[in-house]
Parts: C-alpha cells; sequence; structure tokens
C-alpha cells in the first residue's frame, strides 16, 4: 500500500502516495463533538468545494503522456504521507501539498500512514520506530495542515488489524494510545480525520466499534472504510451504518464516514478473500465525490473517496501472490491498464 514520491517545483519531495445522493450542509452538520460545532461547520469550505486533483502523481504523469491512464490521472486521489519524511521534513511536506490545494479552491486529502509496526510486517511494513518518535512527527505534520481544511484517513489498517497474530499483543493499548493521540492532535489543526476501520469482511461492527471508541473516534470526525480493499459500496455503506450503530451503544453519536471506491468497480458478486495484492479481477471504482448524506439508505455518509492509488503497486513477491506487480507504491503502467480493464 506505501506510496511513491511527489516532486513540487524547484526539487521539493513530497510523498504519494449511477446515481448520487444529494449534497446537504445540514447533514455535514450533525457531528456535535466539540471539534465540529454547527455554527463552525456551516462556513466550513469543505462543504462545498471539490476534491483535490494532484497534478504531479505518477498517475497524472502517465495520463499527460497517454490519454488511456486519464481516467486515473485525472480524479482526485488522497495524498500519502508517510515515515519516508523525517521529523523536520514533515511540516514542509504537509504544507505545501495543502496550500496547493487549497490555491486550487479544492479540499486536500490525506493518508497518515506512518504508526509503529505499521501493516504488522506485511507488504507495507515499517513506520516510526517507537510512541516518542511517533508523537513528535505526528506534531509536525499536524502543524503542515493547520487551518487548511484538510480530510484526513488516519492510519489504514491500524484498527483492525488489532489483536491480528501478525502483530504484538503486548502493543495493543500502546497503538491505541497513539492514535487517540493523533486524533487529537489533527483534529486541533482544523482537519476532518477519519480513523480507518478496516472493511466490511474484516471485522465485526461490534468488535471495531469497541476498537474505535479505544483507538478516540469521539475526538474524530468518524472513519473510513475499504481503503485499498475492494467490497461493493453497498457491503461498505451497510457496514459502516451498522458501525455507528455500535458506536451510539458505547454512547459515541453524531460520527460520519467516508468509504473507498478506487478498485472496488470489478463486475463479479464475490470478493477473493486474501487475494488482495494486485488481484487481476480488480477494476476501478466510481469517482470520488463529497456528499455529507443524512438518510436512511446511506446513513452519514461523507463521501466516497479514492486514497489507495490506482496502478501503483499493492507489492512484490517472488511467487504469483501480487500478480508480477513490482515493489509496493511503484507506478505500474500494466496493472493500471488492466484496472481500467485494459489489461
Amino acid at each position: 500500500m506505501l506510496p511513491r514520491a511527489r516532486t513540487l517545483g524547484a526539487g521539493v519531495v513530497l510523498t504519494l502516495v449511477a446515481s448520487l445522493p444529494a449534497v446537504s450542509a445540514v447533514g455535514a452538520g450533525t457531528d456535535r463533538s466539540p471539534a465540529h460545532a454547527p455554527a463552525a461547520l456551516a462556513k466550513d469550505p469543505r462543504l462545498t468545494r471539490g476534491l483535490f486533483v494532484d497534478p504531479d502523481m505518477p498517475a497524472a504523469r502517465a495520463a499527460a503522456h497517454n490519454d488511456v491512464f486519464a481516467p486515473i490521472g485525472r480524479t482526485a486521489q488522497a495524498l500519502w504521507i508517510t515515515d519516508y519524511y523525517a521529523t523536520d521534513q514533515v511540516k514542509a511536506a504537509v504544507a505545501a501539498y495543502t496550500k496547493d490545494a487549497n490555491d486550487a479552491d479544492k479540499t486536500p486529502v490525506m493518508s497518515i500512514y506512518a504508526i509503529p509496526g505499521r501493516d504488522c510486517g506485511l507488504y507495507s511494513a515499517g513506520g516510526l520506530p517507537d510512541a516518542p518518535s511517533y508523537k513528535a512527527w505526528v506534531k509536525q505534520a499536524a502543524a503542515g495542515m493547520k487551518d487548511q481544511h484538510a480530510m484526513v484517513v488516519l492510519e489504514p489498517d491500524a484498527v483492525p488489524f488489532m489483536g491480528n497474530p501478525e502483530c504484538d499483543a503486548d502493543k495493543i493499548a500502546e497503538r491505541s494510545g497513539l492514535l487517540r493521540f493523533a486524533t487529537r492532535t489533527f483534529t486541533d489543526a482544523g482537519a476532518w480525520v477519519y480513523i480507518d476501520a478496516g472493511h466490511s469482511g474484516w471485522r465485526t461492527p461490534e468488535d471495531i466499534a469497541r476498537l474505535l471508541k479505544a483507538s478516540g473516534i469521539a475526538l474524530a470526525r468518524g472513519f473510513s472504510t475499504n481503503v485499498g480493499n475492494y467490497r461493493k459500496s453497498p457491503d461498505e455503506i451497510a457496514y459502516a451504518k451498522a458501525v455507528v450503530g455500535e458506536l451510539k451503544k458505547l454512547g459515541i453519536t453524531g460520527k460520519r464516514y467516508v468509504t473507498e471506491t478506487a478498485r472496488n468497480g470489478a463486475p463479479r458478486a464475490d470478493i477473493v478473500d486474501g487475494d488482495v495484492c494486485n488481484p487481476t479481477w480488480a477494476r476501478i471504482g466510481r469517482k470520488p465525490r463529497l456528499l455529507f448524506t443524512h438518510d436512511a439508505a446511506y446513513g452519514p455518509l461523507d463521501g466516497y473517496v479514492w486514497v489507495k492509488h490506482p496502478g501503483e503497486s499493492d507489492g512484490q513477491s517472488s511467487d504469483d501472490t501480487c500478480h508480477g506487480g513490482p515493489p509496493s507504491g511503484e507506478w505500474w503502467p500494466k496493472g493500471a491498464k488492466r484496472l481500467l480493464g485494459k489489461g
């Protein structure tokens, strides 16, 4: 899931990484947490702006030379902020990106992906070495997005991985504490924070609600689902609504969600569980769009987003597990064409 580099200006390098319901500002104002008071939300530019399309992401550069990649390269996607940047670099990286987005009158979306023990040692292993270094890094990243009206998908897979055999069982409390710290810090910087909640085929809504509570969901705008995965949107919407219901049982109300659609457009009824590294059957899904629904069909959906970049490899393997893909995050024209149904 790891991204590649983004270059801006004079050598500044940044890590990269259908019927729709109507937009409703009232729906976005249902979050009653202190950081998202209705009066403040009524004037929030995120309610009316579109999402930022980064002209320097690999897919955009590819589309500039070959129109076949335009459906990917001209679509808004999250910028991945990882431990690629040292603590003394991440503030400038985030500030440059959010400035570009705001100069374009668009909303910047970022995925923060640097927690210690990231991906539990799997394809995107890494992260900061320990809790103190992570907290220092988060403070600097938050300083870079201060008052820039960003949306932040926080640490994909970090919550649903809790208790996984590949992870350190004795680190669950520490991880929850780090997520609480990051949620508060980014929220205080003015970001809408969505703690990642995995997907509909992973943990139960009851489990994930309990883990989200421990990880600071009360301080966040809400949660994200399906990041980097391929689940159908109706399944994700049902899952997210169930999570919202379970959170209410735990005394946490007003939470909203976003769900990823970057690679869930495959014309098939099922998902091949375990086939998650560059699966050959995956196709791009519906384009990202902010919606701010508040109806029975969709629940408190803030919108569809593309977080994982279609066409960038999930990882590399010595066997066929990753279907011939290059290292994680590398732009892969063959894989991009396959996602577009042209492989």
